[in-house]
């Protein structure tokens, strides 16, 4: 029996790495229930396997998977379940933000900080393309910053693309298993690229009409850092999270609205309509930001309509 990570996962095929670091594409033998987790994939980027080898020694079968600290999901395109495992036993994950080409909405950020929090992963927020913003841009970065800061979230500001210096981020990611994600055509390739030359990663092309990013990432895939770590490339996430999330423990995870939340004068609050919600007061009054409270209305209301 040997044991390794899972660095890439391509359907009913996975590359393993074992812990003597050769690299063998295993399958997997009969069903794995896994914690009754509803999922279209039972094994995931990041899970700590067991499996054994074959008689040809190319080929592995997974036999066990080891308990995940942690994980992080998207909505399945497959209607008959629930949701798909992106990755797992994750030390942080960094969100890349655009505030143009293309367009990273403030309800997107939230949703992934919600998800994030919900499944205990540390986030950063990485602001990319800084190279190419007016006046205007730089000024809704900032902006950014200042909420997101202020709720106690870190931030950066880089160029992937044009950046000779980018060791502030290896400093982030060295020896630790780190997701990148982000709309597609924010730069996450470009600037796994830069980090790890040699991958050269296919980067998106950002539609002139649309301003969107088309997808280049199929699949989940974990790439060896040489300072140590690896990095998680993500398929363009759609529906993210927010599978598990019951409606009323939603506001625990909006770090500033949970702290003011034990203030409101019920303690079911929804922070929507109730009396003497001190949620409510606190955005009247600046101290949660409009674009914060908007969002939990947005993902609050999006998760209602899943149940009429």
């Amino acid at each position: 029996m040997k044991k390794g990570i899972v660095f890439k996962s391509t359907g009913n095929r996975y590359l393993v790495k074992s812990s003597d670091g050769e690299l063998i594409n295993c399958s997997i033998k009969g069903k794995f229930r896994m914690d009754g987790i509803k999922s279209t994939n039972p094994i995931a980027v990041g899970d700590h396997v067991d499996f054994l080898l074959e008689d040809d020694a190319n080929m592995g079968v997974i036999t066990t998977i080891q308990e995940r600290k942690n994980y992080i999901i998207r909505k399945a395109t497959n209607l008959s379940k629930q949701s798909h495992i992106i990755a797992s036993n994750i030390d942080q994950a960094l969100l890349l933000v655009t505030v143009n080409y293309p367009i990273t909405t403030t309800v997107f950020i939230d949703r992934f900080l919600v998800s994030a929090e919900a499944y205990r992963i540390p986030v950063k927020i990485i602001f990319n393309k800084m190279d190419r913003y007016d006046t205007d841009h730089l000024t809704a970065v900032e902006n950014l910053i200042s909420i997101y800061e202020r709720i106690g979230y870190e931030t950066y500001k880089i160029s992937a693309k044009m950046q000779d210096d980018l060791s502030v981020m290896v400093e982030l990611l060295k020896d630790k298993v780190s997701v990148i994600s982000g709309h597609s055509g924010v730069g996450k390739s470009t600037l796994i690229n830069r980090i790890q030359p040699g991958l050269n990663l296919k980067v998106a092309e950002i539609s002139d009409i649309h301003q969107s990013g088309k997808h280049t990432t199929t699949y989940a895939e974990m790439h060896p850092l040489n300072f140590g770590g690896g990095i998680i490339d993500t398929p363009g996430i759609r529906g993210f999270g927010l599978i598990d999330i019951e409606d009323e423990e939603l506001h625990h995870f909006f770090k500033e609205i949970f702290e003011v939340s034990h203030q409101c004068q019920f303690g079911n609050c929804t922070h929507i309509h109730e009396p003497g919600c001190a949620v409510k007061k606190a955005v009247e009054n600046d101290e949660i930001a409009l674009t914060r409270y908007q969002s939990y209305l947005s993902i609050h209301d999006s998760k209602q309509e899943k149940y009429r």
